[in-house]
């Protein structure tokens, strides 16, 4: 099965959307990217073939403070079935983060959510998944996760954000360390240069028709 998407330039139609009753040149300059992006890009998709693997990974990363206009960081994250993807997501996080890790962790629980609720779905079709590898590239937040201890530097994270936490320590989830080259979830977060983005559309399983 295929199916077409577009996976236009999220961050600046993120930057650009709910700013309309008063545009200005970055917001026209972010609508160009995006429009060139669906010109080239007509007759890109993803197949599904019948063989594929049937294990859920996702990645997650964030940029940090990008949004020029209250500094909120962007979400990003991909959920892979076998090396299909399956379900991806970019949001503007609701809390303007004080560091990079505080940037990362917050994704990765909203990636969790996410996975957490891929898993109970497909448990209705027989599927029990346990430990779930979701991908980070910050080293900080990976072992916040795997702390039980609230540490005086994560307070101020609303708790709502904990509960990674809780399904790490249940074994629900896994966090594993990815170097930023093999970062999927880059193509989610910010604006990337045409080699990088070919690479990683590539690895997501796009293919021209």
């Amino acid at each position: 099965m295929e199916t077409k998407f577009e996976m236009s330039m999220m961050g600046e139609l993120n930057f650009f959307l709910g700013l309309q009753f008063n545009p200005k040149e970055l917001h026209f300059n972010a609508v160009k990217r995006i429009l060139r992006y669906l010109k080239g890009t007509p007759n890109l998709g993803l197949w599904y073939p019948k063989d594929s693997r049937f294990d859920l990974t996702a990645f997650t990363d964030v940029d940090h403070a990008e949004c020029k206009l209250d500094r909120k960081s962007t979400s990003g994250s991909c959920q892979f079935i076998g090396d299909k993807l399956v379900s991806w997501t970019t949001k503007k996080q609701n809390c303007v983060s004080t560091s990079t890790v505080e940037a990362e962790y917050v994704a990765a629980a909203r990636c969790c959510s996410q996975v957490l609720w891929m898993k109970t779905q497909l448990r209705d079709f027989g599927y029990n998944f346990k430990r779930i590898p979701i991908y980070c590239d910050s080293k900080s937040a990976i072992t916040i996760t795997a702390n039980p201890v609230h540490h005086s530097k994560t307070k101020h994270i609303y708790v709502r954000y904990h509960f990674i936490k809780d399904h790490v320590g249940k074994g629900d989830i896994e966090m594993h360390f990815v170097q930023t080259d093999f970062q999927l979830a880059d193509l989610f977060t910010k604006s990337l240069d045409e080699k990088r983005f070919q690479f990683l559309i590539s690895k997501l399983g796009m293919l021209s028709s």
